[in-house]
């Protein structure tokens, strides 16, 4: 008898530890360092309080998801993003939060706020106009958007077709909805 008891205990210890592992990796990321030298600046104090959701793919040859070369498009246009979520989830650094990225260009916030890329940190989705995010992606957004909120006083998280609806449409194809139900508020 105490030795089934001993065994249950053993069997409930264990499956908890693979339980546990299970949450922490599921919450676990790593990211890509891709660092930028173009189409940002350096900043100091930052007062970050949106986090802006784009769409982004390679239209000038070659693979439209490749990494190296979303990033030579980027250097030709002069703009970046803080990070860019590749297809399968890897999520990429090219600007760091505490500096500026060229992302939100001629735009504004709900509350009438400008010069967006000052106060915003800019996510990139590799996706096309006719290609939904992946469930890869959209579980690696929502971990790192629930990352940034806990180093920055987070008060929007927006679409890029939100902050310049006249001159954007992105991010492509999303359940924006989903998305946000799944952040933490």
């Amino acid at each position: 008898m105490i030795k089934t008891y001993f065994i249950r205990i053993k069997i409930v210890v264990l499956f908890l530890i693979i339980n546990m592992s299970f949450v922490r990796s599921e919450n676990e990321f790593t990211i890509i360092d891709k660092t930028v030298s173009f189409g940002m600046r350096t900043a100091e104090n930052r007062n970050v309080i949106a986090v802006i959701v784009h769409s982004t793919f390679n239209n000038s040859g070659g693979e439209k998801y490749d990494i190296d070369l979303i990033i030579k498009q980027f250097s030709r246009y002069g703009v970046s993003a803080h990070y860019v979520i590749g297809r399968d989830g890897s999520i990429y650094s090219l600007v760091n939060e505490k500096n500026v990225s060229f992302h939100a260009g001629k735009s504004h916030l709900p509350n009438g706020q400008t010069n967006l890329n000052s106060c915003t940190i800019g996510i990139e989705l590799m996706t096309s106009f006719d290609e939904a995010p992946t469930e890869q992606q959209i579980h690696s957004l929502t971990i790192l958007v629930n990352d940034i909120k806990k180093r920055h006083n987070i008060e929007f998280v927006l679409r890029h077709s939100d902050i310049a609806p006249d001159r954007k449409t992105d991010p492509w194809n999303m359940d924006w909805e989903g998305f946000l139900a799944g952040i933490s508020k």
